[in-house]
């Protein structure tokens, strides 16, 4: 991956900045642009305002959020925040506002019934409340509601209806820094998804590494959506978090190509990161004519056809590895382990 790769700022990020120029405009009548916050970790970002509206009782301001160079879903969205003052001693208060979701199971790092805007952005935007009331003699008390443009229909490309975040997106961030390709909304998703699963008593889940292998494993063990993981290339980030926080069961279930990185040791699936080895392929199998012809196939899927033709049942010699790769990664945790492969159209070549 390229170095010269662009940073970007987290939504929590950009809600903090936009709750900041609100704030400032509801007690001076002026929206400072741009506006400038203090993240973890020392940055100190300038924010350029979208929108900026102020009437006699709440001030808004947007920003288009800028990911960097990672391709994020919440790129280019408008994230706003509308300030007004609240009754005296009530400190911060957060409302969800068009676009931003509201969590409605238990599991998650917020109780049901509050808008989904993270601990940790929660806590930049009530420091930078503070520090402008400070500035400009305001008490600090404040309703602050969070919007994204467009939220809802962009909340349906990620886990949140799954994690039962509802109508909208969450706020995220833990630095306010994007780093691209990191996937860092992706794991986060995934710790999100067991967490619920625990919380609502589920003793199965399933990594899956795609839509095809996540509806065989629901048909093969009757899972309901919230026990289904959508690991795509994390497989590491899955048991990991497992070995952690333990589910009884867990099904892995991915094509031959990217199991048979699993089964090779790699816990990042992804193409650009870790590649199908035929030489190990070949090493599974013992006929020594098939295994020539495995270790010159073309892709794992190709070799697996080779081995069909010959009666090798290698897909079941991959998840067997894979398998073992699993259980070395969770190290005794409480965790019962079985590999489902399957091939391009959803038949299942191989379990272990």
């Amino acid at each position: 991956m390229s170095t010269n790769l662009r940073f970007g700022w987290t939504t929590g990020a950009c809600a903090t900045a936009a709750t900041t120029a609100a704030y400032t405009a509801l007690l001076t009548g002026a929206f400072p642009d741009p506006v400038r916050i203090a993240l973890p970790k020392g940055r100190t970002p300038a924010f350029a305002l979208a929108r900026e509206a102020l009437d006699a009782g709440s001030a808004f301001a947007a920003i288009v959020k800028d990911a960097g160079d990672d391709p994020d879903v919440t790129h280019g969205a408008l994230v706003g925040s509308t300030v007004r003052h609240g009754p005296p001693g009530s400190g911060v208060v957060f409302e969800a506002g068009p676009g931003v979701g509201t969590v409605t199971k238990p599991g998650l790092p917020l109780p049901v019934g509050e808008p989904a805007i993270n601990p940790v952005p929660r806590q930049l935007m009530r420091e930078h409340v503070a520090r402008v009331a400070a500035e400009h003699g305001g008490s600090g008390d404040v309703v602050v509601t969070i919007s994204v443009e467009h939220g809802e229909e962009l909340a349906r490309r990620t886990w949140n209806p799954r994690l039962g975040i509802l109508g909208g997106l969450s706020i995220l961030g833990t630095t306010g820094v994007v780093v691209p390709y990191s996937c860092s909304a992706w794991i986060d998703s995934i710790r999100r998804g067991i967490d619920v699963a625990r919380a609502q008593g589920r003793d199965h889940v399933a990594g899956c590494t795609g839509s095809t292998s996540e509806r065989v494993a629901a048909e093969l063990h009757g899972l309901p959506e919230d026990a289904l993981l959508d690991m795509g290339d994390f497989a590491g980030a899955v048991l990991k978090y497992l070995r952690r926080h333990p589910v009884p069961r867990l099904t892995i279930a991915g094509g031959i190509g990217k199991l048979s990185k699993l089964a090779d040791g790699h816990l990042d699936l992804h193409s650009g990161r870790s590649q199908v080895d035929l030489g190990f392929l070949a090493s599974l199998v013992d006929d020594p004519e098939v295994a020539g012809a495995v270790a010159v196939a073309n892709t794992a899927l190709g070799a697996l056809q080779v081995c069909q033709a010959a009666g090798v049942p290698l897909g079941d010699l991959v998840a067997a590895r894979a398998k073992a790769t699993a259980d070395g990664v969770l190290r005794g945790a409480p965790v019962a382990v079985d590999v489902v492969v399957i091939d391009r159209a959803g038949a299942v070549v191989g379990r272990a």
